[in-house]
């Protein structure tokens, strides 16, 4: 178009400033009407964490749960024992049932009640921890470094939120599924090979026959390592100097150890060590997990304790001082009346009380083991750990097993596939059932033409 005069470029020039207000206009509509429906939930950006999309299958306990129901669903008429998951089963001891009265009394009187818990825990409760587990035993750990909570199951899944993603993780193999499910949830693990059943960025540490069930030095060398002992579930231990080695291993390859110490108080041999730092140098590669479920009894009061010595450092970062950051942050303390019952443990009567709880546990493993022994089995643990492993007959893999045993005897155990692919053909029975149940159940394994 060519213009021949101004008052022509003056009528031009208005046609296109109204055009772009219109423009204008109807975009500031579109966008109004696109906020109006998000809001009103017609629209959503909203995304998962797909690191949880990525776990095979469900939580191997909730499998074996399941699988139980729909059995005993079916068949009304059996009695199940269950010797699968390490829950106990006998009462808590009176020095605790004791403690628990007191607290319960306190917190009913506006002199004595408490409102929220320490950051790190009651006092007294982690001086008791310091003084009856580690001082006694001549490991120089200290009240402000330990950091009570309600139980090792959670401060085995959480502890690895201090760490990179880009660490890499050892674990045994088989091994207790939170340390690599956990990880897998944070997006540490890599990608899952259903074949191997591994994840591609997760070191495996098999522990078969061939080495006693405990792992060996990794050859490639983990920043985060994972040690259970006594182990769950292979009921396995190693001495001190084999301890010693690892501690010595993560001081030399800057790797943090993170020792599962939940089951110490089932040792029953001299020279197997009851925490990490009984080993020169653990306070500056070693982090410590601990429960009172399993000594005594705490299965349903939850109560538990995560130890990091002051002198653990990454670079110049003190991990003490990060675990305390989020602790204060994510958590609000164990129940005062838990701590309470947990002190309770320590006091003469307690202790006297947690090794009689202790005794029964063992005197169950001792009859799984030399029963199924008698039987032809080939098992393991049963010593220092409540439990005992063995080798399914028959080459049946551990889940044919499990439907085995649970068809023909109605006795639950735990298959070793779901701890990992150097479990499988293995099988865990546990020894926290009544002693009535598991002679029970290792009488009617016994019967069975196997």
């Amino acid at each position: 178009m060519v213009l021949k005069s101004d008052y022509d470029r003056n009528v031009q020039n208005s046609i296109v400033e109204n055009n772009l207000k219109w423009i204008l206009h109807r975009n500031c509509e579109v966008l109004n009407s696109y906020e109006e429906l998000t809001l009103k939930g017609m629209k959503t950006m909203v995304k998962v964490n797909d690191n949880y999309l990525k776990l095979p299958g469900s939580y191997l306990f909730s499998t074996i749960a399941k699988k139980v129901n729909a059995y005993t669903e079916a068949n009304p008429d059996k009695k199940i024992i269950r010797l699968g998951i390490g829950d106990v089963t006998q009462p808590l001891s009176p020095a605790v049932i004791s403690a628990l009265h007191g607290a319960v009394d306190e917190m009913a009187d506006a002199a004595t009640f408490r409102g929220y818990a320490p950051d790190l825990g009651y006092e007294f409760l982690r001086s008791a921890i310091a003084d009856n587990d580690y001082k006694a035993r001549g490991c120089q750990i200290e009240a402000d470094e330990i950091f009570v909570s309600d139980g090792a199951k959670c401060d085995s899944g959480n502890i690895q939120e201090i760490f990179a993603l880009d660490n890499k993780i050892a674990v045994c193999d088989p091994v207790y599924p939170v340390y690599v499910d956990t990880n897998v949830m944070a997006g540490r693990t890599g990608t899952y090979d259903a074949a191997t059943e591994k994840w591609s960025d997760v070191i495996y540490m098999p522990c078969t026959a061939d080495n006693n069930f405990a792992p060996q030095l990794p050859k490639e060398v983990p920043d985060l390592i994972y040690l259970c002992f006594p182990n769950n579930p292979t009921g396995s231990t190693i001495n001190k100097a084999q301890l010693q080695e690892w501690v010595d291993y993560a001081n030399k390859n800057s790797a943090v150890i993170i020792y599962d110490a939940a089951y110490e108080a089932y040792i029953s041999e001299a020279d197997v060590p009851h925490t990490i730092y009984e080993c020169e140098g653990a306070r500056t590669c070693a982090i410590e997990l601990r429960s009172f479920s399993k000594n005594a009894g705490f299965t349903g009061v939850r109560l538990g304790f995560t130890v990091i010595p002051k002198e653990l450092k990454v670079g110049d970062v003190s991990l003490h001082a990060l675990w305390a950051r989020r602790h204060g942050t994510k958590y609000n303390g164990a129940p005062y009346i838990i701590q309470r019952a947990g002190e309770a443990v320590y006091s003469e009567a307690g202790k006297r009380e947690t090794k009689e709880l202790v005794a029964y546990y063992m005197k169950n493993a001792a009859y799984i083991l030399d029963g199924l022994k008698s039987a032809g089995f080939s098992v393991s643990g049963g010593v220092n750990a409540p439990y005992i492993w063995l080798k399914a007959p028959n080459n049946m893999t551990s889940w044919e097993f499990f439907d085995y045993l649970l068809e023909n005897a109605n006795v639950v155990g735990t298959p070793g596939s779901g701890f990992g692919p150097s479990g499988e053909t293995f099988f865990r029975l546990t020894a926290f059932g009544s002693y009535e149940n598991t002679v029970e159940a290792v009488d009617r394994i016994k019967k069975l033409s196997i």
